[in-house]
Formats: structure tokens, C-alpha cells, sequence
């Protein structure tokens, strides 16, 4: 039998404009209740830029909950119902100015599983052209390209902290050393 919790009431203590939190009340699958405060988020994209010298493309890019600046694959926001695959490439344009031919589906990443309904979906694409970077009034970035095996190694040595990028970078190796990419 799989596990599971039953909502019995979910009660919206706040409406943002990157999220909503609820405070609900579950049944345990022992019948007892529990709380759960839950953020609810659109959910992300992210993309890694591979060039044909075997680069990728990263972004630096100060985090203010952090209070620093973070090593990050292109990423954004997906707007209510917008098609992740879509939000990927349009940051591949905004923040490094490129577009692509191929794509490859890394699938999906469910950063923070114990509060938050985000979702970030995460592609590869290669055959890049230059088409004009175009950053959003409040966003302020820096793209470069970093060797991808570098880039490997920088979310060994902890220097790249982004789970997103982690997986990713972590998940092309994995393919590319089994062959499948």
C-alpha cells in the first residue's frame, strides 16, 4: 500500500507574486491529523547551454535570500499555465542571448519537497546561435562560459550550490558517459 495524507481543510495565510502559502490540515494514514504549511509555487525552468568546444553556459547571479552571488544554469519563473519547455528556451535567450536546434528533456526537479509544490523542468540544448540577450528591468546577471568538465567539478567542490544546476550538470554527465547523449 502506498503512503499517504488526506487534506481535510486548507486554510491561505498568503498571496505573493512568486507564491502562496496555506496552512492545512491532513489526515495521517494512521487517522490522526497533522498541519502542513505548504508554499504553493509555479514551478521553473532551466536550460544548459552546451557549445560545440564543450563549454556550458552559467550565469552569476546575486541571490538575495543568500546574501551572495550563485553559479546557475539560465533559469525563470513559469507563469501560470506556460509550457515549461517554452520558459526554458525564452531564458536561454534573456540571460545568455542564444537560441537553439536540439534539445534534450533532463526531466523534472522537485527542489524542496518537504514544503513547496515547485517543480523545475530542465533541458540540454545544443547547436547554438547568438540572437541578442535581453534581461528582464530587474535582472541583473552575468553569462560565461565555463568548460564543462570545470563546471562538473565546481558542483563536486560545493563552488556551485544551485540544486537545479547540480542535477542537471550531474545528470548530462551521466548520460554523456553512458552514452545516451
Amino acid at each position: 500500500m502506498a503512503h499517504f495524507e488526506k487534506t481535510l481543510n486548507s486554510d491561505t495565510r498568503f498571496e505573493g507574486r512568486v507564491f502562496t502559502l496555506t496552512v492545512d490540515t491532513v489526515e495521517l494514514e494512521n487517522g490522526r491529523t497533522s498541519t502542513r504549511e505548504v508554499v504553493h509555487h509555479n514551478g521553473g525552468a532551466c536550460i544548459a547551454a552546451l557549445t560545440e568546444n564543450d563549454e556550458v553556459y552559467l550565469v552569476r547571479q546575486f541571490r538575495y535570500p543568500f546574501g551572495q552571488e550563485l553559479w546557475e544554469l539560465p533559469a525563470g519563473k513559469l507563469e501560470k499555465g506556460e509550457d515549461p519547455f517554452e520558459a526554458a528556451k525564452r531564458e536561454l535567450g534573456e540571460e545568455c542571448g542564444l537560441t537553439a536546434e536540439h534539445f534534450v528533456d533532463l526531466g523534472p526537479v522537485y527542489p524542496t519537497v518537504g514544503y513547496c509544490t515547485e517543480i523545475i523542468y530542465c533541458w540540454a540544448a545544443t547547436g547554438l546561435t547568438p540572437c541578442g540577450m535581453h534581461l528582464d528591468e530587474d535582472e541583473f546577471l552575468t553569462p560565461e562560459k565555463v568548460p564543462f568538465d570545470r563546471a562538473v567539478e565546481m558542483v563536486l567542490s560545493g563552488e556551485i550550490r544551485d540544486s537545479k544546476t547540480a542535477i542537471a550538470l550531474l545528470k548530462i554527465k551521466a548520460l554523456r558517459d553512458a552514452g545516451r547523449m
